[in-house]
């Protein structure tokens, strides 16, 4: 599984977010994550099809199709069940 998270500077959901993933990446060192930025990653933003509701999280599986996406400030918590549930895709 890869977790595909996109933010911006100006995003203040993003800087929330940013030591709540840290901690969890840090709980899951197998997880693949990957950051964009919206201003800058175009490419990556135009592919996944990303509106300024952010910050916005693309969970993939093994093959990169997605599986589930997720905006705003989920809780650590919540973020964990959802990593338990799609782990092994």
């Amino acid at each position: 599984m890869k977790v595909l998270k996109f933010g911006a500077v100006w995003c203040s959901g993003c800087l929330v977010m940013r030591p709540r993933w840290k901690e969890i990446e840090e709980e899951n060192k197998w997880m693949k994550n990957e950051y964009y930025d919206f201003d800058k990653d175009k490419e990556m933003v135009e592919k996944y099809k990303i509106d300024q509701n952010l910050p916005t999280f693309v969970f993939l599986d093994k093959n990169n199709n997605e599986i589930m996406r997720l905006s705003g400030e989920p809780s650590k918590e919540e973020l964990l069940k959802l990593i338990e549930v799609h782990k092994d895709k």
